[in-house]
Formats: structure tokens, C-alpha cells, sequence
């Protein structure tokens, strides 16, 4: 399981013309942004890990983890963190999981963040979407598991 994880002043994601999540933290506030990718051998206890791993990064104001301020949290899906563009010009998406195996996976690591006191929104499984940010620093860290 990979995740890119970005500090954010603000972050939606617009599916159809609509935003259907976002992490708004308010005025000079931070939140986060998480791409999720998820591969074939992912287990629930993999999406728990690394969803408790980038809850805990200090990577917030003074170098504090989400949960002492509250920070909204935008989960989005993205195969394409599992795209091998090695050779030529079209990359495989062989090692990305199928959404069967995916999307709990996806259930699971929100589920998670939910449970650890964050607010949780996320984009559409399998939909195409817009994902709009800012990136606050620029801080983007890319955590496995």
C-alpha cells in the first residue's frame, strides 16, 4: 500500500461538476491530502498501519501530527501510485489491485482515520475526478507500508 500524503490549506475533489469531499481546515488552517494506492497482496492490516502511520506524522504547524489540531483529512484513491512506467511510453497498471481488492482496502484505511478522531472525506471509487489543492509548504511525503 503507498500513500502520498500533502499538507494542505485547502483540498476538494469535484466528480460530475460537484465537490463530493474536501478538507477545508478554515482560515490559515492545515489539513491533509491523501492519494491511497493499493496493491494486490494489501491487507486490512496494512491499510490499518499506514492509515495510523500518516495520522501520526508531524507535518503539520511546529511540527505537530494531525490529531492535536483537528486536521480534516481528504482520502483519494489512485491506482496510477502503482503505475511501473519503466519502458516506453505507456505505463503497466498490472501491480495496482483490482477495485474488489481495492476498494475495502480504501474502506479501511478511512474506517481507521474515523476511528482516530479524524474527519474523513473522500472522492468517488472509480470515478473520474478533479482533485483540486493547495499545497501548504509545499510538504508531500510518499509513506508505505
Amino acid at each position: 500500500m503507498r500513500a502520498v500524503v500533502q499538507r494542505v490549506s485547502e483540498a476538494s475533489v469535484v466528480v460530475d461538476g460537484q465537490v463530493v469531499g474536501s478538507a477545508d481546515p478554515g482560515p490559515g488552517g492545515q489539513g491533509l491530502l491523501v492519494l491511497l494506492g493499493v496493491t494486490h497482496a494489501d491487507t486490512a492490516a496494512d491499510a490499518e498501519k499506514l492509515a495510523r502511520k500518516t495520522w501520526e506524522l508531524r507535518i503539520l504547524h511546529h511540527e505537530r501530527p494531525a490529531p492535536d489540531v483537528g486536521a480534516p483529512v481528504l482520502v483519494v484513491s489512485q491506482r496510477t501510485l502503482y503505475a511501473a512506467p519503466r519502458k516506453g511510453r505507456r505505463p503497466p497498471w498490472s501491480a495496482a489491485a483490482p477495485r474488489p481488492v481495492a476498494e475495502p482496502m480504501v474502506e479501511t484505511f478511512c474506517a481507521v482515520r474515523g476511528a482516530l478522531g479524524a474527519h474523513v472525506e473522500t472522492g468517488v471509487f472509480g470515478a473520474h475526478m478533479q482533485v483540486r489543492l493547495t499545497n501548504d509548504g509545499p510538504v508531500t511525503l510518499p509513506p508505505e507500508t
